[in-house]
């Protein structure tokens, strides 16, 4: 009788055992469980995309119109010889600009249409080189960009601390800038406008851009020029095209109060 008591008491100690020890594995894996969803919780909010504003929208009309010139052009020259004609480069970044506007205002002034302003008359930009310089027009008579960065080149500052500081404001390249600039370098002397379609990379030194007739030729005693998509140079290639003595470089960049059209 004594045996059957003793192996009764047994019995219900190893049930009671296993019982608590089901409930810690399974209180365990609760707790594992819980900690993923936490992670997953916070991949998915660091993953949210930020909302697309109309100055997005500005920004990827152009860059996309100027693709579809580029893939017309198919690599061939096109003339950018008169003043009428849109692969100048100036002509090229304002016929962008100007395909596209219709569809914008600036909230603070959402009755005015926008405009593009002209480069700066040689004769104003004095005693700087043409080319890098816009007119100043009022936002409200429709300019809807501002400076964002400028270069100018330093004559009291040596060669090396003037190239450290055009390298600087390269840096400040954001998607979308329309960049002038006055060079002197591979492709030739003088003014030259392209459109910025990447912020400055730091893991590569490099941007990306659009633009025409920066490389070109004579045709029949005229300038044709290329058109260029998607382009990729180090931030020191550009600054030691426009780091020169009387010359510089503007980044002309959106508002941030780009609404759509009412």
């Amino acid at each position: 009788m004594l045996k059957r008591i003793v192996l009764l008491l047994l019995a219900v100690v190893l049930v009671f055992s296993c019982a608590m020890a089901e409930e810690n594995i399974e209180w365990e894996v609760e707790e594992e469980e819980i900690v993923e969803e936490a992670d997953e919780n916070l991949l998915s909010e660091g993953d949210v995309p930020q909302e697309r504003t109309p100055r997005d929208d500005f920004i990827d009309r152009i860059v996309e119109t100027g693709h579809q010139l580029y893939i017309k052009a198919n690599g061939k020259l096109q003339r950018a010889h008169y003043s009428g004609d849109i692969y100048v480069c100036k002509n090229f970044t304002v016929y962008l600009f100007r395909e596209n506007r219709d569809d914008f205002r600036m909230a603070e002034y959402p009755d005015v249409p926008l405009v593009i302003p002209d480069n700066l008359p040689k004769n104003d930009c004095k005693p700087y080189a043409y080319g890098f310089l816009w007119k100043d027009v009022p936002a409200s008579d429709g300019n809807p960009f501002y400076v964002a960065a400028q270069f100018i080149y330093d004559s009291e500052l040596s060669k090396d601390e003037n190239m450290a500081l055009a390298v600087e404001f390269m840096k400040q390249v954001r998607r979308g800038d329309y960049f002038q600039m006055s060079a002197d370098y591979e492709y030739g002397v003088g003014a030259h406008s392209a459109i910025m379609i990447s912020d400055y990379n730091p893991e590569t030194g490099t941007v990306h851009w659009m633009d025409s007739n920066m490389r070109g030729g004579k045709k029949n005693n005229e300038r044709y020029g290329m058109v260029q998509f998607d382009e990729e140079k180090s931030i020191e290639w550009w600054a030691k095209a426009f780091c020169h003595k009387k010359r510089g470089a503007t980044l002309y960049r959106l508002r941030d109060d780009i609404i759509y059209a009412p």
